[in-house]
């Protein structure tokens, strides 16, 4: 079982209060437990976490500068909680819960988390290792505790209610927050720590292999997690606390949520490009006629580069052609510009070892192509461990590295 469903939300909360009142004593009356249930909860959770939270002297009890740094983070994680909550009773015009850490607890929020992304009750109790009777039982208690229904009956079928998808986003984000806690603590006794990363297929080919080799190298008992999906799946997983980062994205205008931040690390240019025996290949100057001639393989509306792909013929003052092939896989466009003399639009490093072993081809246009920012996207309120954080240091000095290359290399060719 994942280790931070061991955690007991009313246990987490009792920290910030013994830390505020500066003694067990005084704590113990604000948080409703007897002197010795709460000593016992806070010997319990030390064990757990195989650190010591508090100094105990005679004149009372203060943090460790672990147990601080423990508890900023459980206060981060329930401040998520609360706001769920708030949410849920405000839509259901409900008067707010105080203490709510107190009146639920993790197996009710374990089991709604499972029910709400698998829709059954079933697959979900097999997926947390609990009878389905337990799990129905603990999503009942939990709609009951916030005065809400979040499931309802659609068949055989469960299916969340859009407040219940709302809910466990701050949920997800309450144990991204607790684990990232207890990532600090293991780093801080063994080193390492883990951060997950979601990427696009313009950085997976060159430059996230380059910057992880390079983050391996400076931080060998690190863990890094490659996760690679459509952007929009990216951005629902970072939202949720499910990964750290998105990095390879383009830059979106306006951004793509309003508790998400961009960060341009690199300009990159795109390409078009054909397999080498293309006709175009051949012929001195490529015109935006000459590319209505030939089918395109590009990706579906809405997406970026689908976007550059409509720019480049309006920046010519021809209205782009109906594309032959709407593809978003980068691997079956590839595949497709070898089977004849498909064109399409992609970024130098997407077709990087096609081009070296001479498969795949850059088709110059008169007029040039374009140019696009690439990003790195986090959340605004993203607390990352100080590992997190060099990782995404790393990948802003990769981004500057890059930049001077490519200025010294436009400058170099400009003298010839």
């Amino acid at each position: 079982m994942d280790k931070i469903y061991a955690l007991n939300l009313r246990h987490l909360d009792a920290l910030s209060v013994i830390a505020r009142a500066g003694s067990m004593s005084g704590a113990a009356e604000q948080v409703s437990l007897s002197q010795p249930a709460l000593a016992q909860a806070v010997g319990k959770l030390e064990r757990n976490l195989e650190i010591r939270l508090f100094e105990r002297a005679a004149a009372g009890m203060r943090p460790t500068v672990s147990g601080q740094a423990w508890i900023v983070r459980v206060e981060h994680a329930l401040r998520y909680l609360t706001q769920g909550v708030r949410l849920v009773r405000r839509s259901a015009r409900l008067a707010p819960l105080d203490h709510i850490e107190r009146r639920v607890s993790m197996i009710q929020l374990r089991a709604l988390v499972a029910v709400e992304n698998f829709s059954s009750y079933a697959v979900a109790a097999e997926q947390i290792g609990l009878s389905q009777p337990a799990v129905y039982r603990a999503v009942r208690e939990l709609q009951d505790a916030l005065g809400a229904e979040l499931l309802v009956r659609a068949g055989r079928a469960v299916r969340p209610t859009d407040l219940a998808s709302r809910f466990v986003r701050f949920v997800r984000l309450m144990l991204a927050e607790l684990r990232t806690g207890l990532d600090e603590i293991a780093a801080g006794k063994h080193g390492g720590g883990r951060i997950s990363i979601g990427t696009l297929p313009m950085a997976r080919s060159v430059f996230l292999p380059d910057l992880l080799a390079r983050f391996a190298q400076e931080h060998p008992g690190a863990s890094v997690e490659v996760r690679e999906a459509p952007y929009g799946e990216l951005l629902i997983a970072l939202r949720h606390g499910d990964i750290d980062l998105v990095i390879g994205g383009a830059m979106r205008y306006p951004a793509p949520a309003n508790d998400v931040d961009q960060e341009g690390l690199f300009d990159d240019e795109l390409s078009i490009v054909g397999n080498s025996a293309h006709p175009l290949r051949h012929k001195q100057r490529v015109t935006i006629q000459d590319l209505l001639a030939y089918p395109w393989a590009v990706p579906a509306l809405g997406v970026p580069m689908r976007r550059n792909w409509e720019t480049l013929f309006r920046t010519h003052g021809v209205e782009p052609p109906t594309p032959r092939i709407e593809c978003g896989s980068v691997l079956v466009t590839r595949g497709l510009m070898l089977k004849g003399e498909w064109l399409t639009l992609m970024s130098a490093d997407q077709f990087l070892f096609e081009r070296q072993v001479g498969a795949l081809a850059e088709i110059p246009i008169e007029g040039g192509v374009l140019r696009r920012r690439m990003a790195m996207v986090r959340r605004s309120d993203w607390r990352p461990t100080a590992m997190q954080e060099r990782f995404a240091a790393m990948a802003r000095e990769m981004g500057e590295e890059r930049t001077r290359l490519e200025v010294e290399r436009s400058s170099q060719n400009s003298r010839r």
